[in-house]
């Protein structure tokens, strides 16, 4: 259903031929996975940590002599990452179990997540993979059975609005533009390429997002004046097909999601950009209730 509603949003300039129980069962839909893609193994909420690295040697393994501490699952000594300009390299001890693809290793190059060939590299109930963002590198670390994966409540929403599900102009710049966004990492950006940006109107009013390009897809991290108080602060997320050939898109704001960090202290998002929050209420799409999560700080 989801490929072929957007098949009509891409292809007619009017929204008007989704009739409001297709695009209620369009939503559902979508939400019915959206539980399901946190919980995937590269899902968010089996996050159990986030390591920046400088161009240094680092012992990891679960013991507190590591200079990395992995959670108690991990052996005491697992080994060392060497980092460089290139990249890390890693250092498996004799007798610690950790294997690349099923196979035992004993010494690799980690190729980061930016690269064609990421490598995911596993011990036990933990994997871990190298990230990069900005010319620094990390150890992104997660734990298969981390306690959150079968604990964690239904998702909360907004009740399903068509008054949010409107028409886009997409207005590109005359050359796309790098743009310069903050994330929740403090001194760590984000540069998205963005090609324009999509006007439209909420009960008649107008307003417009600067789009971030996303494959054959557009990006949006935007806020509102519900941002902090019933979603996250920092900004949701939303996708939009492409504009079709007169410049149409649609914008569902009832697809609209909390970032992975809304969940987890060991991701890395992007927040609203001054230019995206909107002076309005966008009373649809998901909900951010902090009370009432679980709280894993102290897990690991």
């Amino acid at each position: 259903m989801l490929l072929a509603l957007a098949a009509v949003s891409g292809c007619d300039s009017s929204i008007a031929r989704i009739t409001a129980a297709d695009h209620e069962a369009l939503v559902l839909e979508w939400r019915e996975g959206r539980l399901e893609r946190l919980k995937a193994e590269d899902g968010y909420l089996n996050l159990a940590g986030l390591f920046w690295l400088n161009d240094e040697a680092y012992t990891f393994g679960s013991g507190e002599q590591n200079d990395l501490r992995f959670p108690d699952v991990a052996a005491n000594s697992i080994g060392t990452f060497q980092v460089s300009e290139e990249g890390v390299l890693m250092q498996v001890n004799p007798g610690a179990d950790v294997r690349y693809e099923g196979v035992p290793v004993t010494s690799l190059f980690l190729s980061d997540d930016t690269t064609d060939n990421p490598v995911t590299i596993t011990h036990r109930s933990l994997a871990w993979l190298v990230i990069q963002r900005m010319g620094r590198f990390g150890i992104r670390l997660r734990d298969f059975e981390h306690p959150l994966l079968d604990s964690f409540p239904p998702l909360q929403y907004f009740p399903i609005s068509q008054d949010y599900r409107v028409e886009g102009s997409f207005q590109p710049y005359a050359e796309p533009r790098i743009i310069q966004v903050d994330t929740v990492v403090e001194g760590l950006g984000w540069e998205p390429e963005s090609p324009g940006v999509v006007t439209f109107e909420l009960a008649g009013e107008p307003f417009e997002l600067e789009a971030y390009a996303s494959g054959e897809r557009l990006f949006f991290v935007f806020g509102d004046t519900t941002s902090g108080r019933e979603t996250y602060p920092a900004g949701r997320f939303l996708y939009a097909e492409a504009p079709n050939e007169d410049g149409v898109t649609v914008l569902d704001f009832n697809l609209s999601y909390n970032p992975p960090c809304a969940f987890s202290e060991f991701s890395t998002c992007p927040v609203a950009t001054p230019r995206n929050r909107l002076k309005t209420d966008i009373i649809a799409g998901e909900l951010y209730k902090p009370g009432e999560l679980p709280d894993f700080s102290d897990a690991y």
